[in-house]
């Protein structure tokens, strides 16, 4: 019987190689004059090219393309194979950025503090040190009450619409006009107390916001988080308010008074870190600047307002 693998034998050796014609690797020397023959003659069929031009399988060795001309190798990475870029390294423009618009809200926030403390104070010390002024709030009563109209419908307006406070230049107007029928307000409160009161009362409250300012820029603990412990507190306060009004007595006012310049001082501490943003829980938006202003302002009006209670009360 035939061993059927009889048909794959070829004299003991390796099948004959196609496409040199006569077996084997083709021989290795100098190119015959006039180069290598077409692929088509020798038995050899052409190789269909590859996208560089040369025949799959003749490429270009082992180890990348050839370099085309005009075209520069790039340095390898320092980092080696696979190497990427640290994130850490990077400037964080969106952090600077972030930083720098809160920096610049906080300048403007002061500024328009300051400008409106200066107006308030101004008139104080005019209704208090002028007696002509004096006389003239105590003759047109009728003025205490429109301005105390215009401050409620003006504060209001602010404080419950969003666009009032953040289109330019409605929201200086109304603060504006808030500020000035603020200011009437306080020098006409402020005529019922001697000169020397008003300036202890304006020492006291510079000296104790400057305090609970740096405080509040320097503490860990955060107060933007006891939102709801203070408005409990000021319902607390409001209706105590309505009991003194009914219950005259020194002991009330001063019990009084006391609660309120405590309860705006925690305040002025929490808006502060409103607006500082940073670490704390929650802030105010950079476009709140006329809403964190008025915040700040109602603090340390309030806070003067107290301490000028507790000191008339106790000359009393």
């Amino acid at each position: 019987m035939q061993d059927p693998n009889q048909q794959y034998n070829y004299g003991g050796g390796y099948p004959p190689q196609g496409g040199y014609g006569g077996g084997g690797y083709p021989p290795q020397g100098p190119p015959p004059q006039g180069g290598y023959p077409p692929y088509a003659q020798g038995g050899a069929q052409p190789y269909p090219q590859g996208p560089y031009g040369q025949p799959y399988g003749q490429g270009p060795p082992p180890g990348g393309y050839a370099p085309q001309p005009g075209f520069i190798q790039p340095p390898p990475s320092a980092g080696g194979y696979g190497a990427y870029d640290d994130p850490e390294s990077q400037p964080k423009n969106f952090s600077f950025d972030d930083q720098s618009i809160r920096r610049g809200f906080i300048r403007k926030v002061y500024l328009i503090l300051m400008g409106q403390l200066l107006v308030t104070f101004g008139a104080v010390a005019l209704f208090v040190f002028h007696q002509g002024t004096r006389n003239f709030a105590a003759k047109n009563m009728w003025l205490f009450w429109v301005a105390l109209g215009v401050m409620l419908v003006t504060m209001l307006s602010m404080a419950c619409c969003e666009s009032v406070r953040r289109q330019t230049p409605t929201n200086f107007i109304f603060l504006g006009i808030f500020t000035i029928a603020q200011s009437f307000l306080m020098g006409v409160s402020a005529t019922r107390y001697a000169p020397t009161e008003v300036l202890l009362a304006v020492g006291i409250t510079a000296a104790v916001c400057l305090a609970l300012t740096l405080f509040a820029l320097q503490t860990k603990y955060d107060f933007t988080m006891m939102g709801g412990i203070l408005i409990a507190c000021m319902v607390v306060f409001l209706i105590f308010g309505i009991v003194a009004m009914f219950m005259k007595g020194k002991i009330i006012t001063l019990v009084y008074a006391s609660f309120g310049a405590l309860l705006f001082s925690v305040y002025l501490i929490y808006d502060t870190q409103l607006m500082m943003g940073g670490d704390h829980k929650y802030s105010i938006s950079p476009e709140e600047y006329i809403f964190a202003a008025l915040n700040l302002y109602l603090d340390i009006i309030n806070i003067f307002m107290y301490i000028l209670t507790i000191i008339g009360a106790s000359r009393d």
